[in-house]
């Protein structure tokens, strides 16, 4: 096990909850994980970091649908509740946000079914995920949805380590200011592994695994 606790910096009743150590991620190595657990499988959570994540909008910003990544579909959801109650605009014609999760093929793209493509297609799709630290991951759901006729609003998550991808905003409620000394190595370049310190834990959306 990995020692989780809460972060001293808090927005609203919700904690961000860390682990300081060496991580390997799909795409790099970390020096906190960054547990999301609550806010995408508690309810209580997730309506308060939906209203968090929402006052971060610009209120010019338009969204049909949320695509929700790292399995956020309980978070998308609150989100799209709050976007409703704050009086973002859609532009489809049921005047709702619908909510989508993606579905990879063989080769880790990101497909959308006939029965999913008319939530991406001619729509504004806001992509949701857990934290964003390299923005491999959003770039490839950026292209996917153009791949199928929709349009980027932007990327909204918990934590972000970065301001934009592809000259996209990321919105979210902890960034880097907030835990300054974070940081995201190329597996190649990581001085953990230089060092011969020993990784703690393989981390993914869907939470870590001690070795």
């Amino acid at each position: 096990m990995i020692d989780i606790q809460h972060f001293p910096v808090r927005y609203g009743t919700t904690p961000l909850r860390v682990a300081r150590g060496h991580f390997a991620t799909n795409h790099s190595h970390i020096n906190y994980y960054i547990d999301i657990t609550y806010q995408k499988s508690r309810l209580s959570e997730a309506k308060d970091t939906a209203y968090q994540l929402v006052s971060h909008f610009v209120q010019d910003t338009v969204v049909d649908t949320i695509l929700c990544l790292d399995g956020t579909a309980v978070l998308g959801t609150c989100v799209a509740e709050e976007l409703t109650k704050s009086g973002f605009r859609t532009i489809n014609q049921h005047q709702t946000i619908y909510i989508a999760e993606p579905e990879y093929n063989s080769n880790s793209q990101i497909i959308f079914r006939d029965n999913i493509k008319p939530m991406i297609q001619g729509k504004t799709v806001l992509i949701l995920m857990a934290s964003v630290s390299t923005g491999y991951t959003a770039l490839k759901a950026m292209e996917a949805i153009k791949y199928y006729g929709g349009r980027v609003a932007g990327v909204a998550a918990i934590y972000r380590a970065v301001d934009e991808i592809s000259g996209y905003p990321v919105h979210s409620i902890y960034s880097i200011n907030d835990i300054p000394d974070y940081e995201s190595y190329d597996y190649r370049e990581c001085p953990y592994c230089k060092k011969g310190v020993k990784i703690d834990a393989l981390v993914n959306s869907f939470g870590y695994s001690a070795l």
